[in-house]
This record gives C-alpha cells, structure tokens and sequence, in this order.
C-alpha cells in the first residue's frame, strides 16, 4: 500500500509541472484508431479500453518512449535497454537487470506481452493498473533513476515529442498523465497469441501436436496448470514456490507492498508463453534453463512457513516428475514460443 500511495504522490507532483500547450498546427490531424481484437482462445481484456482507445500516433509515441533511454538519468537505459524483443522483451542472460551507472537490480526482468489482459504488475504486484507500472522502473534508483519533472521538461523541449503529443492526444499536452497513457497503448498492442500451443487451441493449420508435446500437455495440465492457468498461462496469483531464500539479498517478495506475514516470500505466477525464449527464470534469475526449473519443482522446494500448499502434499514435498515426464513437459513448453510476436516489426526499435 506505502508503494501505491507513493507512485500516485509522484504523479500528481509531475502534473503540476505540465504544460498548457494547444494543438496549434497539428489541431487537424485525424488520429486513427488501432483495432484491437481479443484472441479467441483468451480470457477477457483486464485493460479498460474506453479510457485509453489505442490509435496510431499514441502507440507511435508509446513507442518512442519505449525506446528512449533520455528517460533514465544517465541518458542510456531505455525500457527496451532490459526488454529484448527477441526474447519475449526480457533482459536474456541476466540474472537480474542492469541500471544506471551499471547498477544491478534484485529481480530478473519480466516479459511484456499480453498485459492489457492483467490487474496487477510486477512480481511483488507494486502497481495494479497497467498505466502506473512504468513509473516503477522510470524512477527507480537502480533501475533509470529517472525524474518525471525532468522527464516533462526534456521532451517539452523537442519538437518530434510536442508534435506527437499534440497528434496524439486531444488536449495535446505533454504530461505524465499522456505519457503513461501512450506507454499503455504500446503495451496494449503488444499481444503474443500466434504460437503453435494458440494453433492447436484455435484448430487452426501449423498446430498438430508431437506425440511428445501432447504427452506434455497432458501432464501440464494435470501438474502445472493450477497455478500456470487459461491460455494465458498464469493465474495471477502470488505464491511462495518453495525457492531457498537468498541471504544476501531476502526478497520479502509479495510483503514488501502488503506487509502482511502471509505475503512472505510470495511472488506473482509469471505467464510462461514464450518461456522457451526468456531464461533465465525466477524472479532472480536463479535457474538457467526449464530443465533446471522442473528439478527444483521436482526435488528442489524447500518448506517455509508460507510455502503453496499445493507443494507440500501428501507428506511430499514438490511434485513428482520422472526423467521423461521432464522432458516431455519442456516439449509442450515450447509449443508456447510465438516466432511472429517475437520479430514483429511493429513492436521492433528499428
């Protein structure tokens, strides 16, 4: 709760310092709305479309947000500086991100896909609303240090950001409410749904399944898909997994925003689309690959006070998975690696 007051304070405080600016030449730009379709195969969009409908200039300022590193305060570490398109728009070989000044963060950088299809953010679930989750990374000390006056006070500054602003929005004002608004459409855009498993859901051509990846899908679902839920692939909960907790570091996790003692250690159920792609995994990066991921599951969990009780049944500890259930699981999972989303242009920095 400390940190959601805390953004809404910053937020309110870059407001005052907005600008008053008037669509003057650009007043006649007819700002043209982007479709978008939900997936037949998803849930309901979480995303309230009505208060921000994406359109071309606001995604294409979005996008240049996205990928500029003035941003942050030593000029360099864009939002695309960790979120590599190729790998599902997470920081690939990385433990844990790499800030300002080459500070290293605490958590490994999620994927951005799908988000207008979630109600909360982050692996602690710092930010509930899609249109406050960037103010997280932008002024984060070890993250892009950025201030969001300074920020207002360099794109007022340039002529192709008071141009889109002015294209981009009705009041044509260049504030943090339209800048976090234009990162939202970007992100709403940013819709991962074309892999294999999505043919195969959707009974479409390209999605007939390996003996192999049927066998793991139907372990999937009988061992993973609890927490690991719809097509999405997440149910967006917060779950302490039973990691063995880094001394160096203690990641209180999902108590750090709600300070309740069952919140320990608890953090939120990442999606696994594209998980073939974004490794490492965990919220510290701590496992390599997917095989490293189903042997903590398998052997690996460790009893804590908050541990999912899914993970300690029966006397057991984990979830049994023999050699070839392992591996067949992993071919199921790769089924979820969307090529087209991955090398889609439109979503591309250059």
């Amino acid at each position: 709760m400390k940190i959601r007051i805390f953004l809404w304070v910053l937020i309110v405080m870059a407001f005052g310092c907005s600008g008053d600016e008037t669509a003057g030449e650009d007043a006649a730009y007819i700002n043209i709305p982007l479709p978008v379709e939900r997936p037949s195969n998803f849930p309901e969009m979480a995303y309230d479309l009505s208060s921000n409908p994406p359109t071309e200039k606001g995604f294409e300022l979005g996008k240049k947000l996205f990928y500029d590193g003035r941003l942050s305060s030593d000029g360099l570490i864009s939002c695309g500086f960790c979120h590599l398109q190729e790998y599902a728009f997470t920081h690939h070989g990385h433990t844990v991100s790499h800030g300002v000044n080459d500070q290293s963060g605490t958590r490994n950088a999620q994927p951005i896909q799908n988000l207008a299809y979630q109600t909360i953010f982050m692996w602690d679930g710092a930010a509930n609303h899609l249109d406050l989750q960037p103010v997280i990374p932008l002024t984060s000390a070890i993250e892009m240090n950025g201030n969001l006056t300074s920020i207002i006070e360099m794109m007022k500054g340039d002529a192709v950001y008071t141009k889109l602003y002015k294209q981009a929005f009705a009041d044509g004002t260049v504030n943090t409410e339209n800048m976090l608004k234009a990162l939202s459409q970007f992100m709403v855009m940013m819709v991962s749904s074309n892999s294999k498993f999505d043919k195969f859901r959707r009974n479409e051509t390209g999605g007939a399944f390996t003996l192999d990846e049927t066998a793991g899908y139907a372990l999937f679902n009988s061992k993973c898909s609890t927490c690991h839920a719809t097509d999405l692939m997440t149910d967006n909960s917060f779950r302490n997994n039973g990691l063995a907790i880094n001394p160096l570091v203690n990641d209180v996790g999902r108590f750090r925003v709600t300070e309740l003692a069952s919140d320990h250690y608890k953090f939120k159920v990442p999606s696994l689309r594209n998980v073939e792609k974004t490794a490492p995994y965990m919220h510290d990066g701590r496992f390599g690959t997917l095989e490293a991921v189903l042997n903590h599951y398998s052997s690996g969990v460790v009893n804590t006070a908050t541990l999912d009780p899914i993970l300690n049944q029966n006397g057991r500890l984990g979830i049994l998975l023999t050699d070839t259930e392992k591996t067949q699981i992993i071919a199921f999972l790769k089924t979820l690696t969307d090529n087209q989303y991955l090398t889609d242009k439109r979503f591309s920095e250059f």
